[in-house]
C-alpha cells in the first residue's frame, strides 16, 4: 500500500474577500411567494382565466346591439349564429348578453359574499384567539351554536321573510359563512400570540389594535388569503344553487344560476340555453380553486428553498 506523505497534500488557499459574498440575493417572503406562485403554470392559467371572465363581465354586455332585458319574441329559442352568438332564450333574449351581464352579478354576490366574511371572521377570530379565557369560550361557542342551525333551511326562512334581491341572498350566505375563517384565523392567533415580537410590542405598552392589526394579523395573512380565494367560489356555488331552486335574483335580472335553472327546463330541445352559463360557472370555480391551491403552496413556508 501506497504510504501517504505530506507532500501530497496541499493547504487550501483562503480567500477572506470571498467570506463575506452573498451566494444569492436575499428575498423578502412576499417576493419569493410571488416567485413561486408565478412558476405554477396552472395557479397563473386560473388568474389568466378569471382575469378575462372579468374583463368579458365588464365588457361583454356591450359587445352586442341586445339588452339583456329585452324581449324578441319573433326570436325565441334561435340556436348560436352570426347574430345571436350565444343563441335567444323562450324570450328571445340574447344569451351572449344576458350571459355576461349574469358574471357580473355571480362574481359580485360571490366576492361581496368573501369580503364580509373575511372582515367579521378576521374581527372574531382574532379578538376570541388573542382574549383567550372566558371571551374566547363566550365567542366561539356562539359561532358553534349558529354553525349548528341548518343552512338551507336558514337562508329558505331568510329569503321568504326578507324577500328575493341581491342583499337578501348576500346576508343569507354570510350570516353563517364568516364561521370558517373565524376559526382559522383563531388558529394562527393562537399560535402567534406567544411569539418573542408579540411579548416584545406587550412589553413596550402596545395597546390591543396595534398588536392585532400590526403583527398578528399581517402574519396570519397566509392562510387568511387562501380561505379567502377558496371561500369566493363556494359563494358563487350558493348563488347558483339558490339561484336553481327559485330563490335567485328577481326577474327581469340574469345571473349564472337563474339561466341554468331555466335552461334545464328546455334542455332536451335547446341545450345551449343550459351549456354556456354551465360552463362558466365551472370555469369560474376551477380558476378559484387552482389559485387558492397555488397561493396555499406559495405560501408554504416548508417549501420555501
Amino acid at each position: 500500500m501506497q504510504q501517504i506523505s505530506k507532500e501530497m497534500f496541499q493547504p487550501a488557499s483562503v480567500d477572506l474577500s470571498e467570506a463575506e459574498k452573498i451566494s444569492k440575493p436575499s428575498l423578502s417572503f412576499w417576493k419569493d411567494v410571488s416567485i413561486r406562485f408565478r412558476k405554477n403554470k396552472l395557479a397563473m392559467f386560473g388568474l389568466v382565466l378569471l382575469a378575462l371572465l372579468l374583463f368579458m363581465a365588464i365588457f361583454g354586455p356591450h359587445m352586442t346591439k341586445y339588452d339583456y332585458s329585452t324581449n324578441d319574441l319573433m326570436n325565441t329559442n334561435k340556436p348560436p349564429s352570426a347574430e345571436h352568438w350565444f343563441g335567444t332564450d323562450d324570450l328571445g333574449r340574447d344569451i351572449f348578453t344576458r350571459t355576461w351581464y349574469g358574471a357580473r352579478i355571480s362574481l359580485f354576490i360571490g366576492l361581496a359574499a368573501a369580503l364580509i366574511d373575511l372582515f367579521i371572521g378576521v374581527l372574531w377570530g382574532g379578538i376570541a384567539g388573542f382574549r383567550g379565557g372566558r371571551t374566547d369560550d363566550v365567542m366561539m361557542r356562539i359561532a358553534d351554536i349558529l354553525w349548528a342551525v341548518p343552512y338551507l333551511l336558514l337562508v329558505i326562512l331568510l329569503m321568504v321573510v326578507l324577500g328575493q334581491g341581491l342583499g337578501t341572498m348576500i346576508l343569507a350566505m354570510t350570516i353563517t359563512g364568516w364561521i370558517n375563517m373565524a376559526r382559522i384565523v383563531r388558529g394562527q392567533v393562537l399560535q402567534l400570540k406567544s411569539q418573542e415580537y408579540v411579548l416584545a410590542a406587550q412589553t413596550l405598552g402596545a395597546n390591543t389594535s396595534r398588536i392585532m392589526f400590526k403583527h398578528l394579523i399581517p402574519n396570519a395573512m397566509g392562510p387568511i388569503l387562501v380561505t379567502l380565494t377558496l371561500s369566493i367560489p363556494s359563494a358563487i356555488f350558493t348563488e347558483a344553487f339558490l339561484s336553481y331552486l327559485g330563490l335567485g335574483v328577481p326577474q327581469p335580472l340574469a345571473s349564472w344560476g337563474t339561466m341554468a335553472s331555466e335552461g334545464v327546463q328546455a334542455l332536451q330541445y335547446y341545450p345551449w340555453r343550459l351549456f354556456f352559463p354551465a360552463t362558466f360557472i365551472c370555469l369560474t370555480i376551477f380558476a378559484f380553486n387552482v389559485v387558492g391551491d397555488g397561493l396555499r403552496d406559495a405560501l408554504d413556508p416548508r417549501l420555501r428553498k
